[in-house]
This record gives C-alpha cells, structure tokens and sequence, in this order.
C-alpha cells in the first residue's frame, strides 16, 4: 500500500488549523495568506470589530460621558471605523502596491489588513482599568493631577502594540501583493508622506491666512 502524501495535502491541513488571532502575533504572512484564501469577507469585519475596539478606547478624549456610555460607543463604533478604515487603507495600498508589480486585489487586500487590528485587542482590558481607577486621566483633558502608575503602562503598551500592528501591517500587505517586505513597507510609507505633506500644506495656509486677517 502506497503511503505517499502529497506535500501541498500536508502543507494545507497544518495550514487550516491557524487561529489568526494567535498567529497574526509571530506569522503575519502566513496568517494573511489563510485570511485570504480560507476566510470571508465577514470573518475579516469580526476581527475589525473586535480589534477596533481597543482602538476606539485608547483615543477615547471625551469628558462628559459615564464609562458605560464609552464602551458602548466604542461597540458600536468599532464595526463602522474598521470597514472604513481598512477599506480605505485597502484601495490606498491596492494603487500604490501596483506601482511595485504587486498582484494583489481589493478583497485579499481588506482580508489581510484586518489582522493589523488584532494587536489592539490587548488594551481592551488596559484602558477598561484605567477608566475604572483613574477615568479623569484618560477622559479629561485638561486633567492637572499626578497621573497614575496604570496611565503610564497603558500608554506604553499601546505604543508597543502600535508599533507590532504596523510590522503586521507589512507583512499583510506583502502577502496580499506577493512581493517583499521592503515594497510592502514602502506600499505603506509612500501614502503615509503624501498624506503629511498634504496635512502640512492645509496647516501653513491656515496659519498664513490667520497671520493675514491679524495684520489688516
């Protein structure tokens, strides 16, 4: 009896069996390639969802809302910021990525770029705490006070987890597009100056016309 397996059988079966929410973390590309090739788009808006939660949280500034009226907003925000988001993220690195050869197509794109929202799961329960111990810190601006040990860590963990979402953010744009790293990195950096450049341009008009009407 022959016991021959086919290669691609093994590499697919071990391949279903990632969990994107873990692998996302050490395996980018191999996660965005299942994300691609195994899931839905619908799948793709869960991560969003739940991932865009931990978002919304850590750019929460309001300061007339009850911390149960935070977390809603964010459930209900988190599902519409994340398609938009990602979808626009999406066609921007679908146009560029072309510039580079890249093959990919706006669906592997949005599928891909949804694991870039994982890493911010983990502040969920970072910023959930600080809202309950010190929520002046995080919700009032202006607050004057002596911030809080868990302000401090909270701040440096979501800087870390910027930072990780970013490099998934790399390697699902590689995936998508099949091509490397570094094209992938400057798919992503080349929107990222224009977009500055445009900012900065906004921002010297309306400093040189405020100037203008201060001086008449």
């Amino acid at each position: 009896m022959n016991n021959f397996t086919d290669p691609n059988e093994k590499e697919a079966s071990s391949f279903t069996k990632l969990n994107p929410f873990i692998s996302a973390w050490l395996h980018p590309k191999q996660t965005a390639r299942y994300m691609i090739d195994a899931k839905s788009i619908g799948y793709a808006i869960l991560v969003l969802s739940i991932g865009y939660i931990g978002s919304l949280l850590a750019g929460v500034t309001a300061n007339d809302l009850p911390i149960w009226g935070i977390i809603l907003i964010c459930l209900i925000l988190s599902p519409i910021v994340g398609i938009i988001g990602t979808a626009i993220s999406a066609g921007i690195f679908l146009l560029v990525g072309k510039l580079f050869k890249g093959t990919g197509i706006f669906s592997d794109l949005f599928k891909a770029l949804s694991l870039n929202a994982i890493p911010f799961i983990v502040l969920i329960p970072f910023y959930i705490i600080l809202l309950i111990i010190s929520p002046e810190s995080l919700i009032i601006t202006d607050f004057e006070e002596a911030l809080p040990w868990t302000f401090w860590a909270t701040n440096f963990v979501t800087i870390g987890i910027s930072i990780w979402s970013l490099v998934i953010t790399v390697g699902a744009v590689a995936e998508a597009h099949r091509f490397s790293n570094w094209k992938a990195f400057f798919t992503i950096l080349i929107p990222m100056i224009v977009f500055g450049l445009i900012m900065f341009a906004i921002i010297a008009v309306i400093i040189v016309g405020i100037l203008s009407v201060a001086t008449i």
